[in-house]
């Protein structure tokens, strides 16, 4: 059996919100990751780890899209 979050098994309304609150969060960490940027006040690990969670978040929102949008060959 899969993990309860499997994309697959979930149905296409949740998938919409999740991927909502994905690109909400997404578009967060860029605002963070902008601001401690232009401070100069956050060390560099900080930063790099935030981008890490940004890449994830972006890797989630490509599955939920795919799922979502299936590729139609013309």
């Amino acid at each position: 059996m899969s993990a309860p979050n499997d994309i697959a098994m979930k149905n296409e309304d949740v998938l919409r919100v999740e991927l909502e609150v994905f690109r909400r969060e997404h578009r967060d960490l860029d605002a963070a990751i902008e601001a401690l940027a232009e401070k100069g006040t956050a060390d560099q690990l900080t930063i790099r780890r935030l981008k890490k969670q940004k890449l994830r978040l972006k890797d989630k929102i490509a599955q939920i899209e795919d799922r979502l949008l299936p590729d139609i060959i013309a």
